[in-house]
């Protein structure tokens, strides 16, 4: 009788769940969001909803919805659980990343980058020192001026050449590719950005999925991934 009583209630609540998730992505669709996953979040009466706008964190009935970052208060500080949401999907694009390897690997991290972007070329010039200190760096394309431009269409020809790695180092000396007419890739790379939170660039997605917005040199970096 128990193993039947306990059947029956988990039955019941796969099908609550399947309403709230219903009537969450029905309020969220009023508002333009065409795209979205549903998955329970750490907060009790609270969904995590992975979409095209980004994160949103809406209650089970779908009449309340936050947007922002989830941190985890913990003895070793604040941990920002939203982007580990987005981990799988990261690592998905692994074979469309363009890869620095370090030769004794310690960290890897996946940068969020803009050819035309400053600060992006400053980290470039320093491949070398980051690799030396064991950290792997891979890129994404996130042209900060969408993807409606020459820059985007730019980053495009670099993802799609021969040997992209060479590519993206002849941008960064200033001799730029032809333009693609479509960016299929670098929509992807962005649209992933976008659900990241990234505003700017460079944007360091670090292994356990925290974001960290701007430059950081060599040092700084790993003192930040030690400290993760």
């Amino acid at each position: 009788m128990k193993k039947i009583i306990t059947a029956l209630s988990l039955a019941a609540l796969s099908v609550y769940a399947v309403a709230s998730d219903a009537q969450i992505e029905a309020q969220l669709k009023k508002l333009g969001v065409s795209q979205m996953e549903i998955k329970s979040s750490p907060i009790n009466g609270l969904k995590t909803v992975i979409s095209n706008e980004g994160i949103f964190y809406a209650s089970e009935d779908g009449k309340y919805v936050l947007q922002g970052q989830l941190y985890e208060l913990t003895d070793k500080g604040a941990v920002d659980l939203t982007g580990k949401f987005l981990l799988d999907k990261l690592n998905s694009y692994k074979n469309e990343m363009i890869v620095y390897p370090a030769k004794n690997e310690k960290y890897v991290v996946t940068v969020f980058m803009d050819i035309t972007c400053h600060y992006c070329h400053l980290l470039h010039q320093q491949l070398s020192q980051y690799n030396d200190l064991g950290i792997t760096v891979r890129y994404l394309a996130f042209p900060r001026g969408g993807l409606n431009n020459n820059t985007a269409k730019q980053m495009e020809a670099i993802w799609q050449a021969k040997d992209p790695a060479q590519a993206l180092n002849e941008a960064e000396k200033g001799n730029l590719p032809k333009t693609l007419k479509n960016a299929d890739i670098v929509k992807k790379h962005y649209e992933l950005g976008v659900q990241f939170g990234v505003r700017g660039t460079p944007s360091i997605v670090t292994p356990k999925g925290e974001l960290i917005g701007g430059y950081l040199p060599p040092k700084e970096l790993l003192k930040a991934l030690q400290e993760e």
